[in-house]
């Protein structure tokens, strides 16, 4: 007969504890979070994750991915030097006090954007790297380029994320353009933990990143901050310590204080409360599944690599792991054929599932042990009550 056979691991595996406790979910005051841990992959966080929300400048990490794919490809040099337009010096709030007519290098303002949040920066950048020349140009590159990037909740009206509307991204989209710009671009992303850029003596007090967390000793190195009357406070944050980097994007919060305690007890907590561990190693037998028909009754269970989680860190959470296949398995088997599925199910986290194969080959049995196994299993049919057997 052939069924689904489902395995507890009793854990051998000192990774895998049981018990009842919850692993208590963050409880974030924004109104909207996504957390991710980068080294795994692992989701975190996530509420309203998904919904479209006024990024404020949160979003000029757009402008900012567009312009480094510009540089690696040629199309901007770094000391380049681009005009200021009139509808560049027409901006308020965060600025570079750029002067219309004048020229700056492009190194000058990616660094005025990722410091100073300069929206004059974001223009000039903007009309130079538009289809057409213009900011709204730019924009609707933006959202194109998004949505090939699978940010599927971004739409741009602007390149700095000045109130608009219909200008929007998710939280989860930020966190993924932010990882994105960790990933792709290791060679802009140290800039991100710089705490001052000089950019003009006249305005000298204007030189310090608005980011709250580089000064704290976290490991945090990034990325940018947020603020308007109607998105609230916000922070797209990444820090790392050791080999892990957690990256979240948070919004909602009513002042900057508050965004400064929220974001530091995020990053304290995902890194507390979590950590990787080696479930198995390479051609490590974990379990064992039936055969039928085999010179071997079992054969040996294995992953083909090392199998290393996040999971939680706290005494007394739940973490259940099951081995599950459909047999018995019929043989011949070949060694290194998949047979079956790890299922490790922490509390709190998304479900792993983790493939699982022949640890060694297992030919089929003679023709005398084959008539053997079938003449058992017609006899347990003959000598089963018909009652049963409805």
């Amino acid at each position: 007969m052939i069924r689904t056979y489902r395995s507890f691991i009793a854990a051998g595996a000192a990774a895998l504890l049981m018990s009842t406790s919850p692993l208590a979910a963050f409880d974030t005051q924004a109104s909207a979070a996504f957390v991710l841990d980068e080294t795994t992959g692992t989701v975190l966080l996530a509420k309203n994750a998904d919904t479209p929300l006024p990024p404020a400048s949160m979003s000029k990490l757009m402008t900012l991915y567009i312009a480094f794919e510009a540089v690696r490809d040629g199309r901007l040099r770094l000391e380049e030097e681009l005009p200021v337009s009139a509808h560049a010096n027409s901006f308020g709030g965060s600025t570079l006090f750029l002067r219309q007519g004048e020229r700056v290098s492009v190194e000058d303002l990616i660094r005025g954007i990722i410091v100073l949040s300069g929206n004059d920066a974001c223009v000039v950048l903007a009309e130079a790297l538009s289809p057409d020349g213009t900011e709204a140009g730019f924009a609707r590159m933006m959202t194109q380029r998004a949505q090939q990037m699978g940010m599927t909740n971004s739409v741009f009206k602007n390149s700095s994320g000045w109130p608009a509307d219909g200008h929007v991204m998710s939280m989860r989209d930020l966190t993924l353009l932010a990882q994105r710009i960790i990933e792709d671009f290791p060679e802009f992303y140290p800039m991100f933990a710089e705490e001052e850029f000089l950019f003009d003596e006249a305005e000298s007090s204007n030189r310090f990143n608005r980011n709250p967390l580089l000064t704290l000793g976290i490991g945090a190195d990034g990325l940018k901050t947020g603020h308007t009357q109607e998105a609230g406070y916000g922070l797209v944050g990444s820090a790392k310590q050791g080999d892990r980097r957690v990256i979240f994007t948070i919004t909602g919060l009513d002042t900057a204080q508050a965004r400064a305690q929220e974001s530091e007890a995020i990053v304290n907590w995902a890194f507390r409360q979590f950590a990787e561990r080696t479930v198995t190693r390479a051609g490590a037998v974990i379990a064992e599944a039936d055969v039928w028909m085999g010179a071997s009754a079992s054969v040996g269970l294995m992953a083909k690599e090392d199998v290393t989680l996040l999971l939680p860190n706290t005494p007394g959470t739940s973490v259940t792991a099951e081995v599950v296949y459909t047999g018995p398995i019929e043989a011949p088997i070949a060694e290194g054929r998949q047979l079956a599925e790890l299922i490790i199910s922490p509390e709190g986290l998304p479900e792993h599932r983790i493939p699982l194969y022949a640890a060694s080959a297992v030919p089929a049995s003679g023709f005398v042990a084959r008539m053997m196994s079938v003449s058992q299993v017609l006899l347990g049919r003959l000598q089963t009550p018909a009652e049963e057997t409805m």
